[in-house]
Protein backbone atom coordinates (compact mmCIF):
# COMPACT_ATOMS: atom_id res chain seq x y z
CA UNK A 1 0.00 0.00 0.00
CA UNK A 2 0.98 3.54 -0.92
CA UNK A 3 1.66 5.98 1.82
CA UNK A 4 0.81 8.70 -0.20
CA UNK A 5 -1.25 11.05 2.02
CA UNK A 6 -3.62 11.70 -1.16
CA UNK A 7 -3.61 7.80 -1.40
CA UNK A 8 -4.34 7.35 2.15
CA UNK A 9 -6.80 9.77 1.99
CA UNK A 10 -8.85 8.00 -0.31
CA UNK A 11 -8.68 5.19 1.20
CA UNK A 12 -9.69 6.72 4.68
CA UNK A 13 -12.24 9.92 3.98
CA UNK A 14 -12.54 9.81 7.95
CA UNK A 15 -8.77 10.46 8.67
CA UNK A 16 -8.28 14.17 9.41
CA UNK A 17 -6.47 16.33 6.70
CA UNK A 18 -4.59 19.70 7.95
CA UNK A 19 -5.38 22.94 6.39
CA UNK A 20 -2.50 23.94 3.53
CA UNK A 21 -0.48 26.11 5.95
CA UNK A 22 2.50 24.35 6.40
CA UNK A 23 5.64 24.46 4.17
CA UNK A 24 8.17 21.81 3.55
CA UNK A 25 11.58 22.52 4.88
CA UNK A 26 13.80 18.91 6.03
CA UNK A 27 15.50 16.87 3.85
CA UNK A 28 12.77 14.46 3.76
CA UNK A 29 9.18 15.37 2.45
CA UNK A 30 7.68 12.68 2.89
CA UNK A 31 7.16 10.74 6.87
CA UNK A 32 4.96 8.95 9.10
CA UNK A 33 4.65 8.00 12.90
CA UNK A 34 3.24 7.69 16.20
CA UNK A 35 2.35 11.04 17.04
CA UNK A 36 4.16 12.74 20.22
CA UNK A 37 2.91 16.10 21.37
CA UNK A 38 3.40 19.58 22.71
CA UNK A 39 2.41 22.70 23.51
CA UNK A 40 4.93 25.50 24.16
CA UNK A 41 4.84 29.40 23.58
CA UNK A 42 7.93 31.07 22.02
CA UNK A 43 10.14 28.64 24.79
CA UNK A 44 11.28 25.62 23.07
CA UNK A 45 13.33 24.20 25.91
CA UNK A 46 10.67 21.19 26.10
CA UNK A 47 11.20 20.75 22.05
CA UNK A 48 14.83 20.46 22.99
CA UNK A 49 14.52 18.21 26.16
CA UNK A 50 12.43 15.78 23.68
CA UNK A 51 13.96 15.60 20.81
CA UNK A 52 16.99 14.62 22.85
CA UNK A 53 15.22 11.22 23.83
CA UNK A 54 14.62 8.18 21.81
CA UNK A 55 12.36 8.96 18.62
CA UNK A 56 11.66 5.33 17.86
CA UNK A 57 10.34 6.72 14.16
CA UNK A 58 7.40 9.25 16.10
CA UNK A 59 6.33 12.27 14.59
CA UNK A 60 7.12 15.30 17.36
CA UNK A 61 3.70 17.62 17.01
CA UNK A 62 4.57 20.83 18.21
CA UNK A 63 1.93 23.85 18.98
CA UNK A 64 3.31 26.73 19.23
CA UNK A 65 0.09 28.52 18.78
CA UNK A 66 0.87 30.12 15.81
CA UNK A 67 3.40 32.43 17.12
CA UNK A 68 5.28 34.49 14.17
CA UNK A 69 7.25 36.31 16.98
CA UNK A 70 9.88 33.79 16.94
CA UNK A 71 11.63 30.73 15.78
CA UNK A 72 10.91 26.89 17.65
CA UNK A 73 13.17 25.19 15.87
CA UNK A 74 16.65 25.07 14.33
CA UNK A 75 19.74 23.29 12.60
CA UNK A 76 20.89 22.35 15.99
CA UNK A 77 17.48 20.86 17.09
CA UNK A 78 17.14 19.02 13.75
CA UNK A 79 20.67 17.48 14.49
CA UNK A 80 19.02 15.96 17.24
CA UNK A 81 15.95 14.85 15.47
CA UNK A 82 18.10 13.15 12.85
CA UNK A 83 20.24 11.51 16.52
CA UNK A 84 17.72 10.35 18.24
CA UNK A 85 15.99 8.80 15.49
CA UNK A 86 12.52 10.62 15.31
CA UNK A 87 10.47 10.04 11.87
CA UNK A 88 9.51 14.48 11.97
CA UNK A 89 8.42 17.36 13.19
CA UNK A 90 5.16 19.16 12.65
CA UNK A 91 5.70 23.01 14.20
CA UNK A 92 2.14 25.30 14.14
CA UNK A 93 4.89 27.88 14.74
CA UNK A 94 7.90 29.30 12.23
CA UNK A 95 11.39 27.63 12.39
CA UNK A 96 15.06 28.70 11.83
CA UNK A 97 18.17 27.78 9.86
CA UNK A 98 15.66 26.43 7.07
CA UNK A 99 18.81 25.75 4.52
CA UNK A 100 20.94 23.64 7.49
CA UNK A 101 18.05 22.06 8.22
CA UNK A 102 16.89 21.17 4.54
CA UNK A 103 19.96 18.81 4.45
CA UNK A 104 18.71 16.76 6.93
CA UNK A 105 17.62 13.72 6.62
CA UNK A 106 14.07 13.98 9.03
CA UNK A 107 10.64 15.90 7.39
CA UNK A 108 9.82 18.79 9.09
CA UNK A 109 6.82 20.88 8.39
CA UNK A 110 6.12 24.46 9.76
CA UNK A 111 4.37 27.85 9.27
CA UNK A 112 7.75 29.23 7.86
CA UNK A 113 11.07 30.92 9.04
CA UNK A 114 12.23 33.42 11.35
CA UNK A 115 15.73 34.78 12.24
CA UNK A 116 14.67 35.05 16.23
CA UNK A 117 15.68 32.27 18.75
CA UNK A 118 13.10 31.62 20.78
CA UNK A 119 13.90 32.74 25.13
CA UNK A 120 14.58 29.80 27.02
CA UNK A 121 12.54 29.90 30.79
CA UNK A 122 9.96 32.29 29.39
CA UNK A 123 6.93 29.81 29.33
CA UNK A 124 6.36 26.26 30.85
CA UNK A 125 5.26 23.73 28.13
CA UNK A 126 3.14 20.66 28.69
CA UNK A 127 3.51 17.43 26.65
CA UNK A 128 1.16 14.72 25.92
CA UNK A 129 -1.97 16.63 25.85
CA UNK A 130 -4.72 16.71 22.65
CA UNK A 131 -4.02 19.95 20.74
CA UNK A 132 -5.88 21.86 17.90
CA UNK A 133 -4.36 23.55 15.07
CA UNK A 134 -5.09 23.76 11.30
CA UNK A 135 -8.42 22.06 11.64
CA UNK A 136 -7.01 18.88 13.04
CA UNK A 137 -7.32 17.59 16.73
CA UNK A 138 -3.51 15.57 17.20
CA UNK A 139 -4.00 13.08 20.28
CA UNK A 140 -0.45 11.05 21.53
CA UNK A 141 -0.41 7.99 19.88
CA UNK A 142 -2.46 8.68 16.83
CA UNK A 143 -1.18 8.29 13.42
CA UNK A 144 0.56 11.02 11.34
CA UNK A 145 1.16 10.80 7.75
CA UNK A 146 2.62 13.83 5.63
CA UNK A 147 4.31 14.41 2.12
CA UNK A 148 4.33 17.27 -0.24
CA UNK A 149 0.75 17.20 -0.53
CA UNK A 150 0.13 17.77 2.70
CA UNK A 151 -1.09 16.13 6.52
CA UNK A 152 -3.45 13.43 7.55
CA UNK A 153 -3.92 12.47 11.21
CA UNK A 154 -5.88 9.00 12.33
CA UNK A 155 -6.12 7.54 15.31
CA UNK A 156 -4.84 4.23 13.85
CA UNK A 157 -2.27 3.41 11.43
CA UNK A 158 -3.38 3.57 7.61
CA UNK A 159 -0.71 1.34 6.68
CA UNK A 160 -0.14 -2.97 6.91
Amino acid sequence: MSYATTDLCDAHPEAQTCEPIFGDFGGRTAFFGPIKTLKVFEDNALVRATLETAGEGRVLVVDGGGSTRCALFGGNLGQLAVKNAWAGVVVYGLIRDSIEISQQDFGLKALGTHPRKSEKGLHTGHADRVVTFAGVTFKPGAWLYADADGVLVSDQPLHD
